[in-house]
């Protein structure tokens, strides 16, 4: 199993940037994809971007192509999800994922973590 907590979230101006970090503890972190996702009020839970045990493939929602940059590091169990030319469309919950499998996808996650708010004003 592995367990992940995100942090890094808060109150940004549009136009502006934001890293998320995600801390995952447990064994065998660098057998798992990563991925994030975001979910706005009434809305489901969106998938944002993606990345492979290795780092080597990434995924991204057309939303934020071009914009957002997953990675992550295997010796500190870390994933980041940074954020730039922030839009109001941006303001959701960021949720970290890990799927029990290493290659990158947008669906089929076993592992979540809590969620931080990201809020983009006008």
């Amino acid at each position: 199993q592995v367990q992940l907590v995100e942090s890094g979230g808060g109150l940004v101006q549009a136009g502006g940037s934001l890293r998320l970090s995600c801390a995952a503890s447990g064994r065998a972190f660098g057998a798992y994809a990563m991925g994030w996702f975001r979910r706005t009020p009434g809305k489901e839970r969106d998938f944002v971007a993606g990345v492979s045990w290795s780092g080597g493939s990434t995924y991204y929602a057309d939303s934020v192509k071009g914009r957002f940059t997953i990675s992550r590091d295997n010796a500190k169990k870390m994933v980041y999800l940074q954020m730039n030319s922030l839009k109001p469309e941006d303001t959701a919950v960021y949720y970290c994922a890990a799927r029990s499998s290493m290659g990158v996808a947008t669906g089929g996650y076993d592992y979540w973590g809590p969620g931080t708010q990201v809020t983009v004003s006008s």
